[in-house]
C-alpha cells in the first residue's frame, strides 16, 4: 500500500498553525485512522496549544508486513512512502504558520514502528520522540542506525505481551535510540492490552511541554538513510 501524503489526507487539530507553540506530528496504526487518533490519543492531551497533523495511509495501512518480518523490497518501498508522508506533513504545517523548530512525533502501533524509523533515518527537524507500542521495520535495518539524536527526548512504550510488538524487538529499538544518542525514556505496562493508556498520554503531554520550553535537544543531525 502506497502511503498518502497530499494535503487532503492530512488531519488537522489542536491550535492554528501560525498560533501554535509546538508542531506534532501524530501517526496512526494499521487499519486505524487519523481521526480514530484524534478522538483516542490527541483529544486526551492537556496541552491544546500545539498544531497537531496526523497523515492518512492510502487504505489505512502504512506497510503490508509485520513489522518483525523480515525485511523486503516491497515493504522498503512502502516504508520510504510512509517516511515522506511525514515529511509532507511537516513541510505542510509549516507552510501555513507552523513552528519548524519545535516538531514533535508520536505513533501509535504501525504508526510508531514508522515514527522510530523516521527519527533513525531523517530526525533533521525533530525535537521529540513518542513510540506507543513500536519497534524497527525488518530486523535487517538494526545494522544501518548510524544516525546521532544529540539527546532528542524519546519516550517508548509497550505492554508486557502485546500482540503486534513483542518485547525483544521493542527492547532493539530502544537500543538503536540509545546508541544513537536520543534521551530515552522506556515504560512497559503489564497486563496492557493493544491501546493507549492516560500515563503515555502524559508522557506525550511532557515532550510536548519540554520541546515548547526549550530544554530538548538543540537539534539531531541528519545520518545516513538507508
Amino acid at each position: 500500500m502506497a502511503a498518502a501524503g497530499t494535503e487532503d489526507a492530512v488531519l488537522r487539530l489542536g491550535a492554528m498553525p501560525a498560533h501554535a507553540d509546538a508542531l506534532c506530528v501524530f501517526v496512526h496504526g494499521r487499519g486505524q485512522s487519523p481521526e480514530e487518533m484524534g478522538e483516542h490519543v490527541i483529544a486526551r492531551l492537556r496541552n491544546g496549544s500545539a498544531h497537531v497533523v496526523l497523515p492518512r495511509a492510502q487504505d489505512s495501512v502504512w506497510y503490508d508486513a509485520r513489522a518483525v518480518d523480515p525485511l523486503t523490497e516491497q515493504t522498503m518501498a512502502q516504508l520510504q512512502a510512509g517516511l515522506d508522508a511525514i515529511d509532507a506533513a511537516v513541510a505542510l504545517a509549516i507552510s501555513e504558520g507552523a513552528p519548524g523548530d519545535r516538531v514533535v512525533l508520536a505513533g501509535f502501533s504501525q504508526g510508531a514502528c514508522l515514527s522510530l524509523e523516521y527519527a533513525l533515518r531523517r530526525p533533521r527537524r525533530l525535537r521529540g520522540l513518542v513510540a506507543f507500542t513500536g519497534c524497527r521495520v525488518g530486523g535487517a535495518l538494526r545494522a544501518q542506525a548510524a544516525t546521532f539524536l544529540d539527546g532528542l527526548p524519546a519516550y517508548l512504550s509497550c505492554g508486557d505481551a502485546d500482540p503486534w510488538i513483542p518485547l525483544g524487538p521493542f527492547f532493539e529499538a530502544a537500543q538503536d535510540l540509545a546508541e544513537a544518542g536520543a534521551a530515552l525514556r522506556v515504560e512497559i505496562f503489564p497486563g496492557r492490552v493493544h491501546e493507549v493508556l492516560d500515563a503515555e498520554i502524559a508522557a506525550l503531554d511532557a515532550i510536548l511541554v519540554q520541546v515548547v520550553a526549550g530544554r530538548a535537544a538543540p537539534g539531531a543531525r541528519r545520518g545516513a538513510v538507508a
